[in-house]
């Protein structure tokens, strides 16, 4: 197939790329590199594997040209940081909203079969109970859910007027290596250079899910046909603290950081657990006991580009 990946030099894309070169798909990425960094995909450039496009979602001409002929459209691309969708709201409405809806606009002046969205927890806001299900309200608490949420609803519009075949998924908190400017990514590079950990407010409750479980979703979502019928969240279906993830991370790293407590940050989403119920339904992927089970490669990582 010819795979159309946006964002696809970012943290869960390019990880998303090295999957999708092994099956050997025709694969374009499609990224501004805001976030995104060529040195993710470079080997794959460098061997013709895949064609780079460095292009703004924001530019629908630009996406309607470089998409043409393909199947299917991964739509990673996106302000993707809680933090800078609020340092930059107007970024984060053009890429998130508007980029969203251009990116649909073209797989449908395109002809293309498949569109495969990443949404986020973020989307819910703060959960009335958890563990969360696909239909608890949407009420989104930051400006980065919003337009996740604005997302949704355009990939539901576009699949009602056109008979798109359009694939939700919801993210809970992705990790692994390639990410930076996340709780994760910060508390290790903390602990290596023995600041201290900073925790705002301590009542969090996160649901951690890790990119390599992610990158195996995203690839069944080319043939899987249940995906279609609703959002499927995505996650471990596990709630751990940031003091259980600073503690992990402390044993890991030796270090002499510590803990530090600071005031809450309003916009962030305190506690989230997704339920499972649907995603068990849909996907036949083993989601691991441990939901840090692959923090070791993380800080290995981070160690290595110190």
């Amino acid at each position: 197939m010819k795979i159309f990946v946006t964002g696809g030099a970012g943290f869960i894309g390019s990880h998303l790329v090295d999957k999708l070169v092994v099956l050997n798909h025709e694969i374009i990425v499609f990224d501004n590199l805001f976030r995104g960094k060529v040195e993710n995909i470079e080997s794959h450039i460098k061997s013709g594997k895949i064609r780079f496009v460095e292009g703004d979602i924001r530019d629908v001409n630009s996406v309607i040209k470089e998409s043409e002929g393909c199947d299917i459209v991964f739509h990673l691309a996106a302000q993707s940081n809680v933090m800078g969708s609020i340092t930059d709201i107007d970024y984060s409405f053009q890429t998130n909203v508007v980029g969203t809806y251009n990116v649909l606009q073209a797989a449908h002046k395109n002809g293309i079969k498949r569109f495969i969205f990443s949404s986020s927890r973020e989307s819910y806001g703060e959960a009335k109970s958890v563990p969360v299900k696909e239909d608890h309200v949407l009420d989104s608490k930051n400006s980065y859910g919003a337009s996740k949420v604005a997302g949704e609803k355009y990939c539901q519009v576009f699949q009602n007027m056109y008979n798109m075949e359009i694939v939700i998924l919801r993210f809970a908190n992705v990790y692994g290596t390639r990410d930076f400017a996340r709780v994760i990514p910060i508390f290790i590079d903390n602990v290596l250079k023995n600041k201290n950990i900073n925790i705002f407010g301590g009542k969090q409750v996160i649901d951690f899910i890790s990119v390599e479980t992610i990158c195996e979703v995203l690839i069944d979502c080319i043939t899987n046909s249940l995906v279609l019928k609703g959002p499927t969240n995505v996650g471990s279906g596990r709630g751990m603290t940031l003091f259980e993830l600073a503690e992990r991370v402390k044993n890991l790293i030796p270090t002499q950081s510590e803990i530090n407590v600071e005031p809450a940050r309003s916009e962030e989403v305190v506690r989230f657990v997704a339920s499972l119920e649907r995603f068990k339904q849909v996907f036949d992927i083993n989601i691991d006991e441990d939901p840090l089970i692959n923090l070791f490669k993380v800080a290995e990582f981070s160690e290595k580009k110190q």
